[in-house]
């Protein structure tokens, strides 16, 4: 096409062709023309956030399956009228490849998020290929839970609303019009290394680029600040706000070895009550089921005879049963038939993929699990293998092809990215139906997924990607559970079980040990009964530690409740609370814990490490030995120590811990006031958290404060039952 307006260029038609000729050729330019210059349509579609528009648009979008936005908190954020910058110069073209997006960039700013990234933080000059998978590949941005969505230091989040693989380069290419880098006196690059000859990253140019591969056209959305938390919270209020987990979804959750069968869990279930170790949540692995790869949903008659007996029993011991499964139906299954004309055209382990972006699908799916589990007594699901294939690996091909077609006119591709998201909404929301909340796990996500009660987790296990995916989900709109499994050393046990309480969902994974991992960490020795000679003492330091873990239930309920109603990040990177603070820029081994907590794990077993704060006074969670911000120490810990520090001017709510929770818990509370400024006031929610009753309101502020020396409580709200018992104050100067 670019021949033919070459050749019948205006200016030499003139003379040589016939009038309709000319005139049929440039109606054909004019066509071109207009393919090549597509409308673009700019609208603020909520308080705060714009979308553009341009070319054609994808059928099925990630914000069709999204909750209703929360407009009236959205418009209490600060925010402008006028239409961002970002949006005023951006370009677009499309390529055979997809479409392209042309953003510029300022050589200043810094870009933070993608989703759940797992061994990167800052992004500039990176390239992000977003790209659900369930092993990452080096670090270009595979995840269980990417995300085409990126924050950048001057207070804005672009959002490209797509299910396809997006590409984003972050100022990581350089054009020929643009400046040249630094070269000698022959114009060849001035690195000196091969390293530094190869390395882009730092050296960026002034655009960022966004490939939709395979689409003509593109849906963008930009959140606005003007700070990288205001952005945040204006993304996840947008979403739906925040999840509102049940408050025995926070507490500790142990998932016992696969092969248990019916007795097995009942008499290893024992042992918390017995040995009063708190424990709310007890997870069944796939030996339950009578074909687990794919999945029947059935329950295996020769482990589980009487699966209504065993539930009955464990909610009189007072567990939340979790059972896991994968979303691939097996020919055996009672709802192999009615789903498989809403499946895709390939299998996965023989089983049917069901097309969860259709309503009929997620009744079909959903009606059976809330018949045959939810409303017998099942509070949760471990939702597994929703991610996708071993991409590094030629035969590692295990999920459904991107050339997979489904019912809906999903592919592949779109079905990969939107699986885990649709699957875990699918069985949310039928414990909704029955006004009852659950905490789940899943092992894949996507956009707009804040709302969702849900923690992610993963088959890897770097204790310092781990760090860094709590850092990110704060990025992302997500919860992510740094789930304890292999262990090497009683130190890295301990160590781990630390972040995993400084964390969304404290869980143990344990489906490959017969006894306990603080009895014997290593799996053959375990499985053979080999106990450690100290297991007993090693179990007192891990009673104590899930008892800090109760203790800090009612400071993490009242986060996730600034989560739900103000969009606020209740796990988050110190960059977004010191946005200013250069030192904090690249820290992606530290994080924010609610308002007034900094986390700082000690990874791999380690006892030293550096510690940077930020401006003001803080504190020591297990000394009270104080340290001025603005400076970094070294810090040494023993495995008894929580590696958490507290800013001057709080009051920190700690409970008594209790062995579980149950909807007629009431939590003794010990008020802790530190330093001798003026202190912030500090909420507690109270509400029935085992339903929804509080999107009706039925919910109420529990506000602390300390003035002269005493300390005050005041109740604003319409719940009745009180959660939090304030017994006590103790200063800390």
């Amino acid at each position: 096409m670019i021949f033919l307006i070459h050749f019948f260029k205006p200016s030499t038609m003139t003379n040589f062709y016939p009038k309709a000729l000319k005139q049929a050729v440039f109606a054909v330019f004019a066509v071109l023309l207009c393919s090549t210059l597509k409308a673009q349509q700019i609208t603020k579609i909520a308080p705060g956030v714009w979308k553009i528009v341009y070319g054609e648009q994808e059928k099925i979008k990630p914000s069709d399956f999204k909750e209703a936005a929360d407009e009236t908190a959205m418009s209490k954020l600060p925010g402008g009228t006028e239409t961002p910058d970002i949006l005023k110069d951006i370009k677009f073209n499309v390529l055979n490849s997809g479409v392209i997006a042309e953003l510029a960039m300022d050589p200043t700013e810094r870009f933070y998020g993608f989703g759940l990234q797992v061994n990167t933080f800052e992004q500039k000059g990176l390239r992000r290929e977003i790209r659900t998978n369930s092993q990452i590949i080096g670090n270009i941005g595979f995840s269980h839970a990417p995300m085409p969505f990126y924050i950048s230091s001057k207070g804005y989040g672009v959002l490209v609303n797509s299910s396809r693989y997006v590409n984003f380069y972050m100022g990581s290419q350089h054009k020929l019009n643009e400046g040249q880098p630094k070269s000698d006196d022959n114009g060849n690059s001035s690195a000196s290394t091969a390293n530094a000859l190869y390395n882009r990253q730092g050296r960026s140019s002034a655009n960022v680029e966004i490939q939709v591969k395979g689409a003509r056209g593109i849906e963008i959305l930009v959140f606005e600040g003007p700070t990288m938390k205001n952005v945040m919270e204006r993304y996840n209020l947008f979403s739906g706000g925040g999840a509102l987990p049940p408050l025995w979804g926070l507490g500790f959750k142990y998932r016992a070895k696969n092969t248990f069968t019916e007795k097995e869990v009942l008499d290893f279930s024992s042992y918390f009550r017995d040995n009063h170790i708190p424990c709310d949540m007890f997870g069944l692995e796939p030996g339950w089921q009578s074909a687990a790869y794919s999945c029947s949903y059935i329950w295996n008659k020769d482990k589980y005879p009487t699966p209504d007996s065993l539930i009955s029993i464990m909610t009189d011991r007072n567990y939340k049963l979790s059972l896991w499964e994968h979303a691939y139906v097996h020919p055996t299954s009672p709802i192999f038939a009615s789903i498989s004309p809403f499946s895709g055209n390939y299998k996965v382990w023989n089983g049917a993929v069901p097309d969860f972006s259709l309503p009929k699908t997620r009744s079909i799916f959903g009606d059976y699990h809330s018949n045959t589990f939810i409303k017998k007594g099942i509070s949760s699901f471990k939702l597994d293998e929703c991610d996708g294939a071993y991409y590094d690996e030629a035969g590692g091909e295990w999920s459904y092809p991107d050339i997979a077609q489904f019912p809906s006119g999903m592919d592949g591709e779109q079905m990969r990215q939107q699986f885990g998201l649709l699957y875990q909404k699918t069985l949310l929301d039928e414990y909704k139906k029955e006004n009852t909340r659950s905490m789940m796990e899943v092992r894949a996500s996507y956009l707009f997924a804040s709302p969702y009660n849900a923690a992610l987790y993963t088959d890897m296990y770097s204790h310092g990607d781990f760090v860094k995916m709590i850092i990110n989900s704060g990025f992302s709109g997500v919860n992510w559970s740094p789930e304890v499994r292999d262990i090497k050393s009683e130190e890295d046990l301990i160590r781990r079980l630390q972040t995993a309480a400084m964390s969304s969902h404290m869980n143990v994974n344990c489906w490959f040990l017969k006894n306990l991992p603080w009895y014997q960490f290593n799996r053959e020795k375990n499985n053979k009964d080999e106990l450690l000679p100290n297991a007993k003492e090693l179990e007192q330091k891990v009673k104590k530690l899930i008892e800090t873990r109760m203790s800090l239930i009612p400071y993490l309920y009242a986060a996730f409740a600034d989560y739900h109603y103000k969009g606020i990040p209740p796990f988050r990177a110190m960059v977004m609370d010191y946005p200013e603070d250069k030192e904090v820029w690249k820290l992606d081994n530290q994080y924010m814990m609610g308002e007034n907590i900094m986390c700082a794990p000690f990874i791999d077993g380690a006892s030293t490490r550096d510690v940077y704060f930020p401006k003001g006074t803080w504190y020591d969670f297990n000394t009270n030995k104080k340290y001025e911000g603005g400076k970094k120490y070294s810090i040494t810990m023993s495995l008894a120590e929580f590696p958490m520090f507290v800013k001057e001017g709080t009051i920190l709510p700690l409970a008594k811990p209790v062995e579980y929770i149950t909807p007629t818990t009431v939590f003794d509370i010990t008020c802790k006031v530190y330093g001798t400024v003026d202190t912030q006031p500090v909420h507690l929610f109270e509400d029935n958290s085992t339903n929804f009753d509080y999107q009706q309101n039925k919910y109420t502020w529990l506000n602390l404060g300390w003035k002269n020396s005493k300390g005050s409580v005041v109740r604003d709200g319409k719940q009745v039952k009180k959660l939090y018992n304030i017994v006590k104050w103790e200063k800390v100067d």
